[in-house]
């Protein structure tokens, strides 16, 4: 096998164009995506040209990320369609499933179609999450509380998005949504058991199978499972999501800079510890001198599996 030509450290870039300072972080050999947010977008034109400055600046090009579900969390907003919040495609189910599932196709194709028009390889869509309501960074991007209601629109999702030429990411495994605390400033706890988990919030991911080309673990500690959070778990990644669960796609950390993954310690031992436990890509944003940081310190060599599993998310238009 030959060697990677592309790193497991997802960056963010600071505005509308590349600075100096972004090209030279871009090029170093651990990096391999980058993750884009509003502040990256002024205009589809505007975004076009970023993605293809981006693109052109390796070889295989870097991987163009975002979080573009719908609902409040929608990076791109003028010139692209408004997509609701995933709850009321459930609440839609609710009424007509078939129109539910109709709806979630064209979610999936529409954001895919949009987002590779300009250039974007990847949102981390759809979210997997359950909506038991009590968590707030969950809530109303939680497509329903039945597993298998979010199982089958999700699989609508992920075929739209196939359609358009993009993969999808499921997130944030094994669950957020029964966990209250927010792990962007917090660190969230579920502490029920294994098997409680696994028939209820965990159900997609086995149930979605090979249509799930990547996953998201949550930065959620679940204390009768592992002491750790399943993103730095190697229970969760390589026990249960991997050999147990049966998946054989991808998996990104979530952002690394997250409070939710501060229990692990500084930046290069939340990526050392991230990558051990069988994420292959980490993302790190919003804090350039962590993303120095991590480089920096980052000692890393991939497996033999990793070009295989990155390949699967790349642009399939």
């Amino acid at each position: 096998m030959n060697p990677p030509t592309t790193g497991p450290v997802i960056l963010d870039v600071g505005g509308t164009e590349l600075a100096g300072e972004d090209i030279d972080r871009l090029s170093h050999p651990l990096v391999g995506g980058v993750i884009l947010f509003a502040r990256n977008f002024e205009s589809r034109a505007q975004l076009a040209a970023l993605c293809r400055q981006i693109h052109a600046l390796r070889h295989p090009p870097l991987l163009i990320c975002v979080d573009h579900e719908g609902g409040r969390v929608q990076r791109f907003r003028d010139g692209f369609s408004k997509i609701e919040p995933m709850r009321d495609v459930g609440r839609l189910w609710d009424r007509d499933p078939l129109a539910a599932c109709k709806r979630a196709t064209e979610i999936g194709h529409t954001i895919g179609s949009e987002l590779r028009e300009v250039g974007v390889d990847l949102s981390f869509a759809p979210v997997l999450d359950l909506d038991h309501g009590p968590s707030g960074v969950i809530g109303d991007r939680s497509l329903h509380r039945d597993p298998r209601v979010v199982t089958l629109l999700a699989k609508s999702i992920n075929h739209g998005l196939l359609l358009a030429g993009m993969a999808n990411c499921g997130k944030h495994f094994p669950g957020h949504g029964y966990a209250r605390a927010d792990s962007h400033t917090e660190v969230p706890t579920d502490d029920r058991e294994l098997a409680a988990i696994l028939a209820d919030d965990a159900a997609p991911y086995p149930w979605l199978g090979e249509a799930l080309a990547a996953v998201m673990p949550a930065h959620v500690v679940y204390p009768k499972v592992d002491p750790m959070p399943a993103g730095f778990s190697r229970r969760w990644l390589q026990t249960i999501l991997r050999r147990r669960l049966g998946f054989r796609g991808i998996v990104f950390s979530d952002d690394l800079t997250m409070e939710g993954a501060a229990v692990v310690g500084g930046i290069v031992e939340r990526g050392a510890a991230a990558l051990e436990a069988g994420c292959d890509m980490v993302l790190v944003c919003n804090k350039p001198a962590m993303a120095n940081a991590l480089l920096d310190g980052l000692r890393w060599k991939a497996s033999r599996a990793f070009p295989e599993r990155l390949q699967r998310v790349r642009a399939r238009g």
